[in-house]
């Protein structure tokens, strides 16, 4: 029988944190670069990626290329092509989920608004995390309000802990994963109400408090945890489905179902 291989403990990281995108954004470092002059210049890259996607995408600020073209005040031709590439990525969550997923959703007066920010988070934070992978030698782990890509150079090295909160009180974990490269993204009612609905019915879910899937994407991982939680009592079978995701389901009583990760 073959000894499983020892993890490597690792010193304490070194941590970063900024408030970008109207949320905290922290990075952790630890290895060769955890802090000198070439991760203080990956973190503010980092950062200025992740501030070029709240001005271009942002539904809060009028000016922003998404709320012009929302408004109808510009068309796709004139936003920078990213807005193009996150609408690509909701059309294809909105065909994956049978359209419960959706970047258009019901606006203030009944109106549709366009509002990419189930894509959105996801996809800037794993673009931004490509300006970290190339410390050599250094482990990392970005989280931007609580959805996180990790990172370790050794895979022999100690993996991230990652908890993952209870919905019905956020102080408490249901479960810690052991996340080596990867990405974990959570979609629930803690700590922002019920901003998701299915987008077939405009209705949130009741069935279901909070959905957290692992991925080797982020882009994906949120995708997928936004889309999973708008299928409500479908969460768990429809993740399931999903190639390469693993997961966990809180349903709304409190019990809990564990998705593994499926090939194809």
């Amino acid at each position: 029988m073959r000894t499983p291989p020892t993890r490597r403990p690792r010193p304490a990281p070194t941590r970063y944190v900024e408030h970008v995108m109207g949320m905290p954004v922290s990075l952790a470092l630890r290895g060769r670069h955890a802090d000198d002059t070439a991760a203080r210049t990956a973190w503010a890259g980092a950062l200025a990626v992740l501030r070029e996607a709240d001005r271009v995408f942002s539904t809060y600020r009028a000016d922003s290329d998404v709320s012009r073209l929302s408004r109808g005040e510009s068309g796709l031709e004139d936003c920078a092509p990213e807005v193009a590439e996150v609408l690509a990525l909701g059309a294809m969550a909105e065909r994956d989920s049978s359209g419960a997923f959706s970047v258009w959703r019901p606006g203030p007066d009944g109106d549709v608004v366009l509002d990419p920010s189930g894509v959105v988070k996801g996809w800037a934070v794993e673009r931004a995390a490509a300006l970290l992978r190339s410390l050599d030698g250094t482990d990392f782990c970005l989280s931007a309000g609580g959805d996180m890509v990790c990172s370790t150079a050794d895979p022999d090295a100690e993996p991230w802990r990652v908890g993952i909160e209870d919905p019905a009180d956020p102080r408490r974990l249901v479960a810690v994963v052991p996340v080596s490269s990867g990405a974990v993204a959570t979609s629930g009612r803690a700590h922002r109400g019920e901003h998701v609905v299915d987008a077939r019915t405009g209705r949130p879910p009741a069935a279901v408090a909070s959905v957290t899937v692992i991925a080797g994407s982020l882009t994906w991982a949120d995708i997928d945890a936004t889309a999973a939680f708008a299928l409500g009592p479908e969460a768990a079978r429809w993740l399931e489905t999903r190639p390469g995701r693993c997961g966990l389901v809180v349903w709304a009583d409190g019990t809990t179902t564990t998705v593994h990760p499926v090939s194809r």
